[in-house]
């Protein structure tokens, strides 16, 4: 059902959001005596946190006078280079994007060099040897990872599951991504700081690629390898590796005693208001997407008008639970 909506979530953003279909399978939002195109080229463009990227992103490049390209280039590395390659040969004013391998990285900055197109990576950094080619917005991946962490471990010591040899802790982690890699560390780092009692022989990994299908087939086999493990605390690297590991609680019998912690809360809301408190996603750490597909134009935007830019813009987040997240989410926990 969830991926039946998902589907949905993506024909009502290509039909209303924007107005008219192009060949490579995005959808385009137009502006009257435009200043040109701007392509909005995202790895993963059917999940929930690219279509809201998407809209804010395409929604400021309306504003700033831009028509603009959704494209999901679907997790295909081909397929997100001949995005590229139609972006240019459709001499577009500029590109935002999340690339699905960044090792295409240098090969991509170069492409849009040579034909003058700027380019603002978004979410995933355009990077080489750990230095970035291009602008990037993002979130503040480490601090993000630290609130998760603290947050467990309250959890921890509110319900005295420190010294517990039944209780396990799994990180969901996407170690070829470089944008998710702090955010697993900062989880670490912070609850083996704020939790010492809590015995890192019973914390585990478990890599994914960032779909929530990879998810659970990697959590699952976590769960399944650690049978004396009855209660699992869980977090991770993004929100539908969470509602994965969530999924595969649930298919084993375990989700009951369970904590999961998700990053972006643009999944776990739907478990919230679906199930309330009764849900194992006891919190999430919310930061927009609106945020960065907004920031990721405003700076395209300001490229555009030859103003300097910075080469970091991070955006932060707040843990929030099923009794808080609809006051601080506001329309984003509908």
């Amino acid at each position: 059902m969830k991926k039946i909506l998902t589907v949905l979530l993506v024909l009502v953003l290509s039909f209303s959001l924007f107005a008219q279909g192009s060949s490579d399978g995005a959808a385009t939002a137009n502006v009257e005596n435009s200043k040109g195109v701007i392509y909005g080229i995202y790895k993963a463009g059917d999940q929930t946190w690219f279509i809201d990227e998407g809209e804010a992103a395409a929604a400021a490049a309306n504003e700033a006078g831009y028509d603009f390209i959704y494209v999901d280039a679907r997790m295909s590395p081909e397929e997100y280079l001949r995005a590229i390659d139609n972006a240019i040969a459709n001499n577009a004013a500029g590109v935002v994007t999340c690339t699905p391998d960044q090792t295409l990285s240098r090969a991509v900055v170069d492409m849009l060099s040579a034909a003058n197109i700027p380019v603002v990576a978004a979410d995933d950094a355009l990077e080489e040897n750990g230095e970035k080619l291009a602008p990037w917005v993002g979130i503040n991946a480490y601090v993000i990872g630290e609130a998760n962490g603290l947050w467990l471990a309250n959890y921890v010591k509110e319900n005295n599951l420190a010294s517990d040899p039944s209780v396990g802790l799994l990180i969901m982690t996407m170690d070829t991504v470089s944008s998710c890699v702090p955010r697993a560390e900062g989880e670490y780092d912070r609850f083996t700081a704020e939790c010492p009692e809590f015995s890192t022989d019973r914390i585990y990994f478990a890599d994914y690629d960032g779909t929530t299908d990879k998810g659970y087939t990697a959590a699952d086999a976590v769960f399944t390898a650690h049978p004396e493990v009855t209660t699992w605390l869980v977090t991770g690297a993004n929100e539908e590796g969470t509602i994965g590991a969530l999924r595969a609680l649930e298919q084993a019998g375990k989700a009951e005693n369970a904590c999961v912690v998700g990053l972006g809360a643009y999944m776990a809301k739907d478990e919230w208001n679906a199930d309330g408190a009764a849900s194992a996603m006891k919190a999430s750490a919310y930061f927009p997407a609106s945020a960065v597909g907004r920031g990721s134009v405003e700076v395209l935007v300001a490229m555009l008008n030859g103003e300097e830019v910075q080469m970091e813009t991070a955006v932060d987040a707040v843990v929030v639970t099923p009794d808080t997240y609809k006051d601080v989410m506001g329309d984003d926990a509908l």
